[in-house]
């Protein structure tokens, strides 16, 4: 029944006493007291293991601080489960790799957990991540085969209406520009692209994207490559409207 459901759903797509001259504290507000968006940002790697992973929990953890995220990085692939998942509203692969060893019922509380309307984010070597698995494929949307230009590039944004794009204007940053095994342009809302003159080449080139998963939403970014590139303003600006987009219909 769980999956006949999964397969369903991923295709129709101190009160004060007596008078007093002092003003009484006010009550936190519930903004302030809950956490706007739960994460989960896994950085488990079972292949290259990127040297931007401790660069990059730190800056989620920053992030995290100043959007009144509560954020939980971890390498312990245990929580990927049902109950874990459903204590999040964003489940984050960022710079994961190779066929992380998750079980049967692992991959598909997760896939529910994002059909069932939670938000994914998968960044850089995310799409290097689970190949045997293509159900995972479907959620990341991709999967990297190369990246011939490791060198500044400039980044263009080819939707700056979406909710998920963040910064509008596009950008030149030193990166690894993945190419991935095939354009997922038609399967995806295209968010940014490299401009492919900018490394000396011709093509389309997509380079962040997001898609509905069921009743849930999926987002990608292939930068981050570089501890520098977590650092960057722009970058950040587009990771943080990815979260807010992912984590809300």
């Amino acid at each position: 029944m769980r999956q006949a459901w999964l397969i369903a759903v991923l295709t129709a797509c101190a009160c004060n006493q007596g008078p007093s001259t002092a003003t009484a504290p006010a009550a936190p507000s519930p903004a302030a007291s809950t956490p706007a968006v739960r994460i989960l940002m896994l950085t488990a790697t079972a292949g290259f293991r990127h040297d931007a992973i401790g660069t990059a929990r730190d800056v989620m953890a920053s992030m995290a601080s100043v959007n009144n995220f509560a954020l939980t990085a971890t390498e312990d692939l245990g929580r990927i489960s049902a109950a874990s998942l459903g204590e999040v509203d964003v489940v984050m692969f960022a710079l994961t790799s190779g066929e992380l060893a998750l079980g049967a019922e692992q991959r598909a509380a997760l896939l529910e957990a994002i059909a069932g309307g939670k938000g994914f984010i998968g960044i850089h070597s995310a799409t290097d991540t689970l190949r045997e698995w293509p159900e995972y494929g479907r959620l990341v949307g991709a999967y990297v085969t190369d990246h011939p230009w490791t060198q500044a590039g400039r980044v263009l944004v080819d939707d700056p209406t979406h909710r998920a794009t963040g910064a509008r204007d596009a950008f030149s940053i030193e990166e690894e520009f993945y190419v991935f095994a095939d354009n997922p342009r038609p399967r995806v809302q295209v968010l940014l692209r490299l401009d492919a003159a900018s490394v000396g080449t011709t093509g389309d080139y997509p380079l962040a994207w997001a898609q509905s998963f069921g009743r849930g939403r999926a987002y990608y970014n292939a930068l981050g490559h570089f501890p520098a590139t977590w650092r960057n303003a722009t970058f950040q600006s587009h990771l943080l409207a990815a979260i807010r987009w992912a984590a809300a219909p």
